[in-house]
């Protein structure tokens, strides 16, 4: 009996043991697991870290001069202030003024150009007035958003629409337009108002733009049929969403923005993406060779396709094409369909430009005059 009790007793010491030497061993194997979670929380942190010291710089005691169409963006450039140190100065132009002057003066005018369409940013660069720049960050962008060399680079695109002031249409028994081709009909004359493409970017990647969905012969013939429909071409961008908000014509040409689709919500309008092509343009952004402060320049366009910058642009520009420059980012939902924006060959649209317009000052035969 006492044998019993004594093999009994050594079975309970030694299944003790091997519990208390499980325990020590699950011990031993939190200690690592822990260490390496404290491992993989440095290392995310280092990525943020470099993720954001890849756009900031510090610029304490210099300043980035900007030629710009619009102070819009002030909040924009206040962030890069924020992040660099580097003091921001604005000059307000719009671009062919800022090619004159930059080949009058034999100098820059500025370090960053701002915004604009693109046919004057190709123009500057033939012309020499461009610095080349390309970084690990220029280079997500796509191919179609940027000069092959670094000469330009875009911050967005403007997006070609209609607005409709539908009571109009309805009162004259029509039915919207749904594509150029449709707006070509003579149902329409006397109906449609458009900016002068010589003066309006957006116009003139419309004029562009017909032309490379349809080619020259076609296209040139829609769009004779779409001037005999338009009484004259205004000087003002805006025009044409205006005088269509306010019943003075029933369509009007125009970029397809938030400020469109609002002004179409609270008139009772309509804003049209053409079925047979959405016409758009890159918003240029550029470096002026021989600047004084080319590395803040340089700085501030890699800043500018940071998330939250492009964010930043994609509000204050009130569209929802940002994604297209750099992916993923979120912009206004204005139900673009992006499988309809043209194929433009933009390698012409600024070489193309003063043939263009020649051929359309031909069709339009003084329409283009002030009314």
């Amino acid at each position: 009996m006492k044998r019993k009790f004594l093999v009994l007793l050594s079975v309970l010491i030694m299944a003790s043991l091997v519990i208390v030497g499980c325990g020590k061993k699950d011990d031993n194997d939190a200690k690592p697991a822990e260490e390496n979670t404290q491992t993989e929380t440095a290392e995310n942190n280092e990525e943020n870290k470099e993720e954001e010291n890849k756009y900031t710089q510090n610029f304490e005691g210099k300043t980035l001069n900007v030629v710009a169409t619009s102070d819009s963006y002030v909040p924009l450039f206040d962030k890069f202030t924020e992040k660099t140190g580097a003091k921001v100065e604005f000059l307000s132009m719009s671009s062919g003024e800022v090619i004159s002057r930059t080949k009058a003066e034999g100098k820059p005018m500025a370090d960053l150009w701002f915004g604009g369409g693109l046919d004057a940013f190709m123009a500057a660069r033939d012309d020499g007035l461009l610095e080349n720049y390309t970084s690990d960050v220029t280079a997500t962008v796509p191919e179609e958003y940027k000069d092959k060399d670094g000469a330009y680079i875009s911050k967005g695109i403007t997006v070609v629409g209609f607005i409709v002031n539908d009571a109009i249409l309805e009162e004259k028994g029509l039915e919207a337009p749904k594509t150029w081709k449709d707006l070509a009909d003579p149902k329409y004359e006397h109906l449609v108002i458009m900016s002068n493409p010589a003066i309006s970017g957006t116009n003139y990647a419309a004029l562009k733009g017909l032309l490379d969905i349809y080619g020259e012969e076609e296209g040139w013939k829609i769009f004779e049929g779409i001037n005999n429909n338009i009484d004259f071409y205004s000087k003002r961008g805006k025009d044409p969403q205006e005088k269509t908000v306010q019943g003075e014509f029933a369509i009007g040409i125009i970029p397809a923005d938030k400020k469109a689709f609002d002004a179409a919500k609270d008139n009772n309008l309509t804003v049209i993406y053409p079925e047979d092509g959405v016409c758009w343009v890159p918003e240029g952004v550029a470096i002026f060779k021989g600047s004084e402060n080319v590395d803040v320049a340089k700085a501030f366009i890699d800043f500018m396709l940071s998330v939250d910058a492009q964010k930043m642009i994609a509000e204050i520009d009130g569209k929802d094409s940002n994604q297209l420059i750099v992916p993923g980012i979120e912009g206004f939902d204005l139900g673009l369909p992006k499988d309809r924006l043209v194929k433009e060959d933009l390698s012409t649209f600024g070489s193309d430009r003063e043939r263009i317009l020649d051929k359309f000052n031909e069709i339009s035969k003084g329409k283009t005059e002030d009314k």
